[in-house]
């Protein structure tokens, strides 16, 4: 599942107009929010998530700013779970799991934590949300096949503080996760 991504606002080159050095301790304007995120930060993100193996020297070359200003903002951003990881992408498609499911769960009144370690032990389990409205909790799911995922459905519904499931197989994937236009709004307000 590879992200899909708004336009880079790097030039031809590949290099980004030159930006101020606000430094890492740099105040934002009276009324900002204390999660939002600057253009710097925005321009950062963008580039890790278009070149996740560039190291902190090259960003510092690419956005023209101190290489102790880059270390500190990604810090800063990993510290406050703006920046969660830098690991592989990986399609489960690729894997052998082109069947992508969404099963929507009710659950039995005091359960809550008994299913979560129910279904964070199901490798098929890819996500899970609790949700407001027709059930308690969301998750997706990938199986192998038509056929195999009936089993997943089987494994994943064979709990008894799951009472009832409904499932919904995705047949398109026409906007796939992505996080770089609201990166990028973020970083503009």
């Amino acid at each position: 599942m590879s992200p899909a991504h708004s336009p880079s606002p790097l030039g031809p080159s590949g290099a980004p107009g030159p930006l101020p050095d606000p430094g890492p301790g740099a105040t934002r304007p009276a009324g900002a929010a204390n999660d939002a995120i600057d253009p710097l930060d925005g321009k950062l993100i963008r580039l890790l998530a278009e070149e996740p193996r560039i190291g902190v020297l090259e960003c510092s070359r690419r956005l023209q700013v101190a290489r102790g200003t880059v270390q500190a903002r990604l810090d800063r951003l990993q510290t406050r779970g703006v920046i969660g990881g830098f690991g592989p992408e990986v399609d489960p498609a690729a894997l052998g799991y082109p069947v992508t499911a969404f099963a929507t769960l009710e659950i039995s009144q005091g359960q809550g934590a008994d299913v979560r370690a129910h279904l964070a032990a199901v490798p098929e389990v890819l996500e899970l949300h609790t949700i407001t409205g027709h059930g308690d909790m969301m998750v997706r799911i990938v199986a192998r096949s038509n056929a195999d995922l009936q089993r997943v459905i089987d494994r994943v519904v064979g709990f008894d503080g799951i009472v009832r499931s409904s499932t919904a197989i995705a047949l398109e994937n026409p906007v796939p996760y992505r996080i770089l236009p609201l990166v990028d709004q973020a970083a503009a307000e």
